[in-house]
């Protein structure tokens, strides 16, 4: 067979293909991706993915396998090969910065195997300065059922990497060849002090969840694994499959809206009444306890508050229903009037969120949520949701397109990891799928998940202040820095803490009876954003320690966080050149009286201000920067 040349002349002729080979760069030319169907004989479809001319994937099996029908990776040829460059800004209804950059070069290469059954297939490559991601499109008019995904992802060295084997499992330093199966996504890995990857999955709606394998045949070669089969009776696309490269730990989780550009845009017209903010956990179901949570958020600036499980009756009760409130007796003694609550709290300013278990969600959910929305309630949690095969995965994303129906937020706790569902559906506001503080992570654990499952975008890591394993976790800084450096547009706060004045008596959930004392440092909680203009990742090493800013109009807030003694100076170079501002660090200090001993100081900072950081083992501290107005008195930095 004759080679033939076509080269497709976009910018610098980016995109060439010839008789079985297919080349894209990326924006910046530093990343290449090259798919080929000549590998090793037989037409095999693979891939390579390279970086300033390093290999990052070497050469990699692409594919997939049907029921009752052959695989789709063998005996193909390309047949065309259309192209796209897009260069666009998007504004997000909400998000760690108030504008993101989607810039790409792809390409759809129409694929057909050269052999009896002689069918075509295609996908969608794209490169972009952040990564590679790629997904199959396949043209059905009959059922058809994938069994298995062919995807591999082949290294030449067995690299670094931080491994879980769920969404809140915890994380543990391993390598390529000790991945084990079943490694959750995004998965990261050190490739050397320069060059770190992450492995996922993007706009996960409705096909089997992928996770990773390591092959029995090559400990180097890791395959994606899909929870279960996956079936299509119409035209459908996969989810995307993603290798991000970046220079840093840091640059990573600074580059995660490339997962947000991998879905689909806004599909809600009307986003006026999606609201973040923060929120204080309801742990008494009480009357009492609902009015005093209400009355203290009201006076620290909090938006919400949730009633969690029990409010409803027993959440694994199969008899408990979510239409009506019953008060589950082994968690409280009530009483609860909630729709007095509700309305006490729309007096205030103060919307309520409700907590549902997926038993009741199963049966019921197209009967709460106008319910729901009929007693002003303002969004919900699912709990203990299913997660993982197509089923489970379809009924999930429809029932977040429901709640938004009823304009209702939502929350989704346990195993569900986001892929990104939050830019069309943003009133899917966060999720847990991570490792919180219900599972009291230390510091290490916290310096771990801040950089692999915080790509993956919002985390609800049930934060709490007051309650006891704070110590054992860190340090009351370090809680203050999480609130920073783990982004979520529902911020819980108090997490296991109620206000003075709640019942106390039989434990509610949470079984705690830590109580909320009015400390000068609740003035940080009171001023906290949970959304950002701006965020920079200024320093980190995983595991070890991190330091976030992020900008909420003309403030910043700058969380750091250390596992070991650390001490490094922070430059504050972010801040607007010209501008006096004053900055407020809320730090831990041991020799102070009182369960938080937190001190705070004030000093005057501008651009060239460098502040040096001493952390003990497992402190952390929080910052917060605001402008100096014109004639301000100035602040002594003694």
């Amino acid at each position: 067979m004759n080679k033939i040349l076509l080269v497709l002349c976009l910018t610098a002729c980016t995109f060439m293909v010839q008789a079985r080979e297919i080349k894209i760069l990326s924006p910046d030319n530093k990343t290449e991706l090259r798919v080929m169907t000549s590998v090793k004989g037989g037409n095999t479809l693979s891939y390579s993915i390279s970086y300033l001319g390093g290999p990052i994937i070497e050469n990699s099996p692409l594919g997939l396998e049907f029921e009752n029908e052959k695989p789709l990776s063998e005996n193909l040829v390309v047949v065309s090969v259309k192209e796209k460059v897009l260069k666009e800004n998007w504004k997000p209804v909400y998000g760690e910065k108030n504008s993101y950059l989607n810039y790409y070069r792809e390409a759809t290469v129409q694929f057909k195997e050269d052999k009896t059954p002689y069918r075509f297939f295609s996908m969608t490559l794209r490169v972009y300065n952040e990564g590679v991601a790629f997904k199959y499109n396949i043209r059905t008019d009959q059922q058809i059922t994938i069994t298995k995904e062919l995807t591999g992802f082949k290294f030449a060295k067995d690299y670094a990497s931080w491994i879980a084997g769920n969404a809140q499992a915890t994380y543990r330093k391993g390598s390529i060849s000790k991945t084990s199966n079943g490694t959750e996504r995004p998965y990261v890995i050190e490739m050397d002090q320069n060059r770190f990857i992450a492995l996922g999955e993007a706009a996960l709606v409705d096909h089997a969840r992928m996770k990773f394998n390591r092959s029995s045949k090559d400990s180097l070669l890791l395959l994606a694994e899909l929870d279960g089969k996956a079936i299509y009776k119409n035209n459908f696309s996969t989810p995307w499959r993603y290798v991000m490269i970046a220079e840093s730990a840091g640059k990573l989780l600074e580059n995660n809206s490339f997962i947000l550009n991998l879905n689909e845009a806004n599909a809600l017209k009307d986003v006026s009444w999606i609201k973040p903010g923060k929120v204080i956990r309801e742990v008494t179901l009480t009357t009492t306890g609902g009015k005093t949570c209400i009355d203290f958020a009201a006076q620290h600036h909090l938006q919400y508050i949730e009633f969690d499980a029990g409010w409803y009756g027993h959440e694994y009760d199969n008899a408990s229903s979510a239409l009506a409130v019953n008060v589950d007796p082994s968690r409280s003694p009530g009483p609860l009037d909630l729709q007095g609550i509700i309305n006490y709290g729309k007096s205030k300013n103060v919307g309520v969120i409700l907590y549902v278990n997926q038993r009741a969600l199963s049966k019921e959910l197209d009967t709460i949520l106008p319910l729901f929305k009929s007693w002003g309630v303002k969004g919900m949690k699912f709990g203990f949701v299913d997660v993982g095969p197509q089923k489970n995965t379809s009924w999930l994303h429809e029932a977040i397109r429901k709640t938004a129906d009823h304009q209702l937020m939502l929350d989704i706790h346990d195993e569900y990891r986001p892929t990104g569902y939050s830019r069309t559906y943003p009133n899917l506001l966060t999720q847990e799928g991570i490792r919180g503080e219900e599972e009291s992570p230390d510091n290490h654990q916290v310096l771990i998940t801040m950089f692999t499952r915080m790509i993956a975008g919002a985390g609800d890591f049930t934060n709490c202040y007051f309650a006891p394993r704070v110590n054992a976790m860190g340090s009351h800084a370090s809680q203050m820095a999480k609130a920073i450096c783990i982004y979520s547009p529902w911020q819980f706060v108090y997490w296991y803490d109620r206000p003075s004045g709640s019942s106390i008596q039989k434990g509610g959930a949470g079984s705690t009876a830590s109580v909320i004392t009015e400390t000068p440092e609740l003035s940080f909680y009171d001023a906290l954003p949970t959304v950002w203009d701006d965020t920079r990742v200024i320093a980190g090493k995983i595991g070890e320690h991190g330091t976030i800013a992020r900008r909420s109009g003309d403030n910043w807030y700058v969380g750091t966080l250390t596992d070991k003694p650390i001490g490094f100076s922070l430059p504050l170079n972010f801040l607007s050149k010209g501008k006096r501002y004053q900055a407020t660090v809320y730090a831990d200090d041991s020799s102070l009286p009182g369960p938080t001993k937190i001190a705070i100081k004030e000093m005057n900072v501008d651009a060239s201000t460098v502040l040096n950081i001493q952390l003990l083992e497992k402190n952390g501290e929080a910052i917060i920067i605001r402008p100096i107005k014109f004639g301000a008195p100035k602040v002594t930095n003694d």
